[in-house]
């Protein structure tokens, strides 16, 4: 088998908020930028990582999701409770004081887990919890 992930999916509540901290805090390509009448979607993916990528994505969008299940989602989204990713560095540390100096919410700095890994999280501007390992 040849099984690879291509894209993760994370709602947005404000595209240029979230292009602006995917794009010029995490320093992410911008892949594709696609608008459908009010709404937009955002294809972003590491420098050097052609074949991976993350969607941003209007929260509730399609046609059976009731008015009551969207406000539900947002709600969610809100609390960071919704979606989330898992992020790998080379440089943890670095990269966190990185993050926390250009204006990101910083969850977790960089801390050694019980389970083996080193660790921190940060949420973009729709709320969704990144957490980004050491990778070695």
């Amino acid at each position: 088998m040849s099984i690879s992930i291509h894209s993760s999916f994370l709602p947005h509540v404000d595209a240029e908020a979230s292009l602006a901290f995917y794009r010029d805090v995490l320093g992410f390509e911008v892949r594709l930028d696609v608008g459908y009448e009010h709404l937009r979607w955002i294809t972003v993916g590491p420098a050097g990582q052609p074949d991976t990528a993350i969607v941003l994505h209007p929260v509730g969008v399609g046609r059976d999701i009731s008015d009551d299940e969207r406000r539900t989602l947002a709600e969610l989204v809100a609390k960071g409770s919704y979606f989330g990713v898992n992020l790998a560095s080379d440089d943890l540390d670095g990269d966190i004081a990185r993050l926390a100096a250009a204006g990101a919410d910083i969850v977790q700095y960089p801390t050694d887990q019980d389970y083996g890994l080193r660790d921190a999280a940060v949420r973009d501007p729709a709320g969704n919890l990144l957490r980004i390992q050491q990778s070695h």
